[in-house]
């Protein structure tokens, strides 16, 4: 390889692991958001789930360990050190296994994963309670949903006829965040009053309440986010193997450093 061959794949390394480093930097910032986030649907996920909040450290593990490959990437190709160049790419290799070993484990644990998110949001019905304010948090993002999204419960409101607060109440009120009433606008969160109820007692069919459940958009929300976090780390994946294809290919036709250079102490 001429001179004027291994200076272009050296500035084009030193590119590709800077768009690396801005990859990183998106991935650790991904994995603060899942842990610092209160505000949607992943913080039920969170705060009854701890392997949402194990993932969480991983990825703010991955993206720190990818943004320092990056800087090494970049420090070894502009000064053409070969030790830098091969642990940047035996880093990459690790990195790049272990993400299709991780892409691999949540496909075929999709099902499961599905499945606990169902029995999470149910658990979550039965045992709402406005007046728990140990739940206040996670309820208040559940209200959140169910108003965003315009439905109630997992499946449709007749689960909320599983909440004991409801029960003692005869189904005489209804979750508030569930309303399709205008008089209901302002208020996203707790329980509102039936305007007639039927004889002291109700059921759901009684409720001014959206009769979608909650589970089609869920699943929907949860397959976008799921496409932007796929899109980043395939993006993350060919800036790898790219990284990968130059850095040995640099490694091999840079000249051997001259250590005769180095200061003697």
């Amino acid at each position: 390889m001429g001179s004027g061959c291994v200076k272009v794949t050296k500035y084009f390394l030193f590119l590709f692991n800077l768009l690396f480093l801005i990859l990183g930097a998106v991935i650790l910032g991904f994995g603060i958001w899942i842990l610092a986030d209160k505000t949607s649907f992943i913080a039920v996920l969170q705060m009854s789930s701890p392997s949402l909040r194990t993932g969480a450290y991983i990825l703010i593990a991955v993206g720190a360990l990818t943004m320092l490959m990056g800087f090494l990437g970049c420090l070894g190709a502009v000064n053409e050190v070969r030790c830098l160049l091969g642990l940047y790419f035996t880093c990459l290799m690790i990195i790049l296994i272990t993400q299709v070993a991780a892409a691999l484990v949540i496909y075929f644990q999709k099902e499961t994963l599905k499945e606990e998110l169902s029995y999470i949001v149910i658990d979550l019905i039965e045992d709402y309670d406005p007046s728990n304010e140990d739940r206040r948090n996670v309820q208040d993002v559940w209200d959140y949903v169910q108003t965003q999204i315009s439905c109630c419960g997992w499946t449709g409101a007749k689960d909320w006829e599983r909440n004991e607060v409801l029960i003692n109440r005869s189904m005489t009120q209804y979750p508030c965040s569930c309303s399709n009433s205008s008089k209901d606008s302002d208020v996203e969160s707790g329980f509102c009053n039936l305007d007639t109820p039927v004889n002291g007692t109700a059921t759901y069919s009684d409720w001014p309440v959206h009769e979608q459940g909650c589970m089609d958009g869920v699943e929907d929300w949860v397959k976008d986010n799921i496409g932007i976090i796929l899109g980043v780390c395939t993006g993350v994946a060919v800036i790898e193997l790219l990284g990968m294809i130059l850095s040995i290919s640099l490694c091999k036709n840079i000249h051997s450093e001259d250590y005769t250079k180095v200061p003697k102490s």
